[in-house]
């Protein structure tokens, strides 16, 4: 039987044994510098957090670590899984808008530590960088990265 490539949105709603809280192993202290828990979340829990951010607002990937991290108990939220389930909600979000679906994940207003657009997501940095222009953001570029100005007087409190 051929294998069946799973779609963004199926992807999405898998959620395995996710959420799941782990010990921090050694390996893992010396990467994060870290020590007690980590949390890996689910992609709907992610995708949720990404969801709640209004028009004009922004949050960060790290602003979404912190809080499930909270929330789960954990002493951190892994950086590796949550960065993937952002850009699986936001490849779910693309897919869903492409069958006409309006409710969708506003990705664009997830940015990277520093403010800076993830070129991960659909479209790259240049459909982001729209996006977020026509949501009232400026954008400047310093070398390969699109950084969005003044981001912090506009980040969300989860």
């Amino acid at each position: 039987m051929p294998y069946k490539k799973k779609s963004w949105t199926e992807k999405l709603h898998d959620t395995k044994d996710f959420p799941r809280i782990e010990k921090i192993t050694e390996k893992m202290s010396k990467r994060w510098g870290a020590t007690g828990t980590v949390v890996i979340p689910s992609p709907l829990e992610v995708d949720e957090l990404m969801r709640k951010i209004p028009k004009g607002k922004l949050t960060t990937i790290n602003q979404i670590r912190e809080y499930l991290a909270k929330k789960h108990g954990a002493t951190i939220c892994c950086p590796l899984t949550s960065g993937m389930f952002a850009r699986i909600a936001a490849e779910a979000a693309e897919e869903k808008k492409q069958q006409g679906k309006k409710d969708t994940t506003p990705y664009w207003r997830t940015l990277k530590e520093g403010g800076i657009i993830n070129p991960k997501y659909p479209g790259g940095n240049e459909i982001q960088k729209q996006l977020l222009e026509q949501e009232g953001h400026t954008i400047f570029q310093k070398g390969k990265k699109y950084i969005v100005k003044d981001y912090q007087k506009v980040l969300v409190k989860l």
